[in-house]
């Protein structure tokens, strides 16, 4: 296990043990390709250690079948690491139709209302909360309310929250923030996805 030194040791009074094992808000935001997959990469991750998982995917269409989906609910039925739940909370969204597909507004705010109940329940010990940054970025969910409840939610719960344009004030809350950045894509040159590279 790599044995890294930090550069500050805090003055929290907490033991190095305890500071170790302190749950952790992760985003994964900008513009570059992966973020929702180095989220699905930790909940591997959490599954190996038998943790339970909750996936909240915001905005997409509930009719996408991603390859990660299948995967992670394979997994999680095997018995043999942790449980997986998959929660998809959007009707249908594309960068040119988000005008014309409102109702998507009321799914995530729906799907909040989820993940505050289960943060309050303890339900999972790892939250993917899938393209949550958007709700916030549109103004459809308040970030003071989401950093106010991932403050004070109990126990060791991780929280993981992908999406381009992640607020301010919730990066400036977070513990781990990754910023894609894109250097070159496919899709700069006319070449549309594909299967197992996008889904």
């Amino acid at each position: 296990m790599p044995q890294g030194q930090p550069s500050v040791v805090p003055d929290d009074g907490l033991t190095t043990r305890q500071r170790r094992n302190r749950p952790l808000v992760v985003v994964h935001t900008g513009i570059g390709k992966g973020k929702s997959t180095a989220a699905f990469g930790l909940a591997l991750r959490a599954w190996n250690q038998g943790w339970p998982i909750g996936v909240f995917q915001f905005v997409k269409s509930a009719k996408w079948k991603v390859g990660e989906e299948n995967a992670l609910r394979v997994l999680g039925a095997s018995g043999e690491g942790g449980t997986v739940d998959w929660h998809k909370m959007g009707e249908g969204w594309s960068w040119v139709q988000r005008d014309a597909q409102m109702d998507n507004e009321e799914k995530a705010r729906e799907g909040w209302e989820q993940v505050k109940r289960d943060l309050a329940a303890e339900t999972y010990q790892l939250y993917v909360l899938d393209e949550f940054a958007y709700p916030m970025h549109w103004g459809w969910i308040d970030t003071d309310e989401v950093v106010d409840v991932l403050r004070n939610r109990p126990g060791t719960q991780h929280v993981v929250i992908t999406g381009r344009n992640a607020p301010e004030k919730l990066v400036d809350f977070a513990d781990l923030v990754t910023d894609m950045s894109k250097v070159k894509h496919p899709m700069d040159a006319g070449q549309k996805g594909q299967r197992g590279i996008e889904w």
